[in-house]
């Protein structure tokens, strides 16, 4: 079963008598345990494709379906616990609670949550390598550890997708190597789906597929194409 389907989905903006059509009719699936890329450029759609994956937008037509599950048809309030519960999201900036610790960061989910905080947190912490940094809060972190503290947080909750905007935007080359090598690893280990939006051509070489986003049309790319 596919972690992620999109089925004939299409996105339209009106602005005013024109009809701009952001994203055409698309059909998309991901395994579990795969590492997607999507590359493109600017105002080519990609971040439009990737909310509407996050059930932040709603598609004009089409179906999104996550592990099973549609948004289809579901107040907000219900789109939101399915996002909670089973979409993971990483972002360019790491966007952390600036006067939590590592450690609370984690904690936060389970508050959102109204569980009790998870054992497994440490685990986590200790798998990425940042255990020891458990106590410290974002300003006291470099930027590959802020990322690897918003992995973590984006793995806590056990969702079935992650979905990154342009994670290593904000690393040096070393550093966005490390995150991505993470990510990789973490699909295969953890059997998470995983979409990754990317300026960086040369982080492809980890992932299992790479998709074109060209003028709102997504399409499948070989690596040995990608320059």
């Amino acid at each position: 079963m596919s972690a992620i389907e999109i089925v004939n989905v299409t996105k339209s903006f009106k602005d005013g008598d024109t009809t701009i059509e952001a994203l055409k009719e698309t059909n998309f699936s991901v395994e579990q345990g795969e590492f997607v890329a999507i590359i493109g450029p600017s105002g080519s759609g990609k971040s439009t494709f990737l909310t509407i994956v996050g059930g932040l937008q709603t598609p004009t037509e089409g179906e999104v379906r996550i592990n099973n599950l549609s948004f289809s048809g579901k107040k907000e309030k219900e789109r939101a616990k399915l996002r909670f519960n089973e979409i993971g999201f990483i972002l360019q900036a790491s966007n952390l609670v600036p006067f939590l610790t590592v450690r609370k960061q984690l904690q936060l989910v389970d508050k959102v949550a109204k569980q009790k905080e998870n054992k497994k947190g440490m685990d986590l912490l200790k798998q990425l390598e940042i255990d020891k940094l458990s106590n410290k809060y974002p300003e006291e972190l470099s930027g590959g550890e802020r990322q690897r503290v918003a992995i973590a947080r984006a793995l806590y909750n056990d969702p079935t997708i992650i979905l990154a905007d342009e994670p290593t935007a904000s690393l040096d080359t070393e550093k966005a190597y490390e995150v991505v090598q993470i990510l990789a690893k973490e699909a295969k280990e953890r059997n998470k789906a995983i979409i990754m939006v990317t300026h960086d051509l040369r982080l492809v070489t980890y992932c299992d597929k790479v998709y074109t986003m060209s003028d709102g049309v997504l399409h499948e790319t070989s690596k040995q194409e990608i320059k």
